[in-house]
């Protein structure tokens, strides 16, 4: 599990096909490997990677054939950027929400705009991923924790702010990169309880009690 919040920006040394799959070595750049252990997760543009090599200043990781088909890894060359984050401890403050390192989907951007010292983005989602996307909620995007501020039936809207543009690889973006998206693991949970009839009955867990506990409006 992850918290969305990128502790570092990495960079791609190489890339080696490996039967099929590929493996990544990875520049860690400013990230703290000390406390890292093989076999370690970490979240890799918001994708949970597995350090199956690693020193002080870098790691290597497999990347499986499904991983690349679903994810924005297979785009990745020698000297792309990345966002890192360990996987977090029962200590770590919760800053973003919890993130699985599992994507969902890729999203693409449509537009960029400046606001002030923020800059608002337009992401357009996958149909199927549309419903699980909600106006003030949490998003993953590329690994980052980020607030919906406004959606449509095609796309929504987030605003990054200073800071997040400087820490992360969000300031590379133009109109048509890809991102991976993953969404808020409460929602993809709340779906699967409300669409099996044999769930909802045993646990007592129905659109109506979801409605009068506040959940769903």
């Amino acid at each position: 599990m992850f918290t969305g919040i990128i502790e570092a920006i990495g960079r791609i040394n190489n890339i080696e096909p490996v039967g099929g799959d590929m493996r990544l070595n990875v520049d860690a750049g400013s990230l703290d490997m000390t406390d890292v252990q093989l076999g370690d997760s970490i979240a890799v543009n918001g994708v949970c990677l597995t350090a199956v090599e690693f020193d002080k200043s870098h790691f290597i990781a497999d990347v499986s054939n499904e991983t690349i088909t679903l994810t924005s890894l297979k785009s990745l060359s020698a000297g792309s950027e990345v966002n890192l984050e360990k996987a977090l401890l029962p200590t770590t403050r919760l800053g973003g929400h919890l993130v699985s390192g599992h994507v969902d989907g890729l999203g693409e951007i449509v537009s960029i705009k400046e606001e002030s010292r923020s800059i608002q983005f337009i992401i357009k989602a996958p149909d199927e991923l549309k419903h699980y996307i909600a106006m003030k909620g949490s998003i993953c995007i590329d690994g980052t924790s980020l607030t919906v501020n406004s959606i449509t039936d095609a796309s929504f809207e987030i605003n990054i702010v200073p800071h997040t543009q400087q820490r992360t690889i969000i300031k590379n973006y133009k109109p048509g990169t890809k991102v991976n998206l993953e969404v808020d693991l409460i929602a993809r949970y709340l779906e699967r309880l409300l669409t099996k009839k044999e769930v909802a009955t045993t646990s007592g867990i129905t659109l109506e009690s979801l409605a009068d506990a506040g959940f769903v409006k």
